[in-house]
């Protein structure tokens, strides 16, 4: 008979294969950057906001914040040096406005988690405390983050196309959100459960949206004979976020 921690394990593993290819599918995107040395209308806002996110979700999964958590501390250090390589990239080949928006953030984010991880350490004494404290700046990252697509999903609308909200990445999203929320129900918890389930829903809807007017991005290709970028991160990692833990 399988125990919960080991069906906790197996789903841990596959939401880290599914985080992983969340987290690698910008891939396409980056590339089309590089070889056209323009970053046109991408903007590096989800970027920035998932690395804050996976900066905070490998601080929770340390042993002396909350152990037993090594899936959750090996996919966002995966995640995290993707996001960096991303803004790296898109720093190259972005405005001098674009350069000071990811220097700035990023310098904000690293002050903050000094400060989160300073103050963690010395006014949490427990386990219990310390999770409770990181859990929830985690949540709370974890709703910036998975309404950094607000913005996309509102283009779509008004667009009535699909050109910037590629399908299998809106999708991977979703999936990714599923199983880290079976994770989190596993062993019941709250934190990753939260964060994972917006990203769930958020995928939900991007896939909704995608279903309308997919055909839409169809005939704008045709006519115009355009490659649609084939991934823009709306994530939202779960997520986790991308993923979200």
């Amino acid at each position: 008979m399988v125990t919960a921690d080991t069906a906790r394990t197996i789903v841990g593993i596959i939401g880290n294969v599914i985080s992983f290819f969340l987290f690698a599918s910008p891939l396409p995107t980056f590339v089309k950057i590089y070889k056209k040395k323009a970053v046109e209308e991408f903007k590096p806002d989800p970027y920035i906001a998932t690395a804050m996110n996976c900066m905070l979700w490998i601080f929770y999964g340390l042993p002396m914040v909350h152990p037993d958590s090594v899936l959750v501390v090996t996919i966002n250090s995966i995640g995290l040096a993707m996001e960096l390589i991303y803004l790296s990239i898109f720093f190259l080949y972005a405005p001098n406005k674009g350069r000071a928006k990811v220097i700035g953030w990023l310098a904000l984010e690293i002050l903050f988690l000094g400060v989160v991880a300073a103050c963690t350490l010395t006014l949490r004494k427990t386990h219990a405390q310390r999770s409770d404290l990181v859990g929830i700046l985690c949540a709370i990252f974890g709703v910036l983050m998975y309404a950094s697509p607000l913005t996309i999903m509102r283009k779509v609308i008004k667009t009535k196309s699909v050109k910037y909200m590629p399908f299998y990445l809106s999708l991977a999203n979703f999936l990714n959100g599923v199983i880290w929320v079976t994770y989190a129900l596993i062993r019941f918890d709250l934190y990753i459960l939260i964060g994972n389930g917006l990203g769930a829903l958020s995928g939900a809807i991007q896939l909704i949206l995608y279903a309308c007017y997919f055909k839409s991005a169809l005939k704008d290709d045709d006519e115009n004979d355009v490659v649609k970028p084939s991934e823009l991160q709306l994530s939202g990692s779960n997520g986790p976020a991308r993923p979200t833990v």
